[in-house]
């Protein structure tokens, strides 16, 4: 019996020769803080550990107080990186993680002025590093928020809810107001959502909201399509004047689509029928895309405005007749073909579809 409980006790230390190296602790811990130049925490950043034995990697995220902490890290080498959005905010190398917890603590402000000195810079010279890398950071960070803002009121008027695209326009602006395209975009749905106004008092105030989001937009950037957007809004308002101005100083701006404004001007004068000026508007399209079909057509329409009768007949100014050929040779079946026929028809004229070009010789 003896014998048996012998056997039995000795089963029982073998057993707990071969568990106990189960529970042995055979990986580390590592933990940290991050810690910006300013020496807030940095939050929602990724902790890289790459080891440089066998290539395995370790992802740690920062929580809201910018704390990160991991166990089971095999022994050995690693490279550890701080980043966030994409971007490396500070990497050490070669960091040894045996089997006691390892504190590594990323201190941006610390570390770049120990980067400095080891440079040969001067404390005032890593200040000012610190302040130059602590503003870039800061419009990295400006500028994600007001991208974010951009693409939501995007959605909203895609989807025709100008008035959250506004509102969330206008919390951008507040944000930064130095930025252009953020009042050109809030302009372009101030005018937009006039359209949308039953009350003549409210679409007139959205109109001036729009035409004073274009002159911050131009403050800051003077562009070709921020005054063409301005001149719109202004033709809306039945500020013609201030319109054809600003179409000019579109073309001024952007001289490669200068015919494009020069026609918006054409158009304004034509409706608000002034007939010389809108004639002229379109000379100087003509002048400087001769191929734009369009051009000729409002030119005609223009010119058979001042179209006189004597006796029964319609005797228009010279060139009507050839304005309206013009469009039909370079749009035979276009938009304005049928009308452009019958004006040419009511003043005597005919459609000669080689307008311009020359007669072959007779043999």
């Amino acid at each position: 019996m003896k014998q048996h409980f012998a056997v039995i006790v000795l089963a029982i230390l073998i057993a707990g020769l071969c568990v106990s190296p189960v529970f042995s602790q055979a990986t580390g811990s590592v933990k940290g803080i991050a810690k910006d130049t300013d020496g807030n925490p940095i939050t929602g950043a990724t902790v890289e550990w790459l080891s440089s034995d066998t290539g395995r990697k370790y992802t740690l995220k920062t929580n809201n107080k910018g704390e990160y902490f991991s166990l089971g890290l095999t022994p050995g080498k690693y490279n550890v990186k701080l980043s966030k959005d994409g971007k490396e905010l500070w990497h050490f190398n070669n960091v040894t993680v045996t089997l006691d917890e390892l504190t590594l603590d990323f201190d941006l402000k610390k570390e770049q002025a120990t980067a400095g000195q080891k440079q040969g810079m001067s404390a005032e010279q890593v200040k000012q590093l610190q302040e130059q890398q602590a503003k870039a950071q800061k419009e990295q960070m400006t500028v994600k928020a007001l991208n974010e803002k951009l693409a939501a009121s995007t959605q909203a008027a895609q989807a025709g809810d100008y008035e959250q695209a506004i509102n969330v326009l206008k919390e951008a602006t507040q944000m930064d107001p130095s930025r252009d395209l953020l009042w050109f975009k809030l302009g372009d749905y101030y005018r937009m959502s006039a359209t949308k106004q039953t009350d003549p008092a409210e679409k007139t105030k959205r109109i001036e909201e729009a035409i004073d989001a274009y002159n911050k937009a131009i403050a800051i950037k003077p562009t070709g399509p921020y005054y063409n957007n301005l001149a719109e809004a202004y033709a809306k308002s039945g500020k013609i004047d201030d319109a054809v101005k600003a179409y000019g100083q579109a073309a001024q701006a952007d001289p490669a689509n200068a015919a494009q404004y020069n026609f918006n001007t054409g158009a304004v004068l034509t409706n608000a029928g002034k007939v010389d000026d809108a004639i002229q508007a379109f000379d100087k399209v003509i002048a400087a895309d001769p191929t734009k079909a369009e051009a000729y057509y409002w030119k005609g329409v223009n010119m058979i405005g001042k179209a006189t009768l004597k006796g029964d007949k319609m005797v228009a100014p010279d060139g009507t007749a050839e304005a309206f050929q013009k469009y039909l040779e370079l749009q035979p079946s276009g938009q304005f073909a049928d009308p452009a026929k019958q004006m040419l028809a009511s003043i005597g004229g005919t459609v000669e579809t080689n307008f311009g070009k020359k007669k072959g010789a007779k043999k």
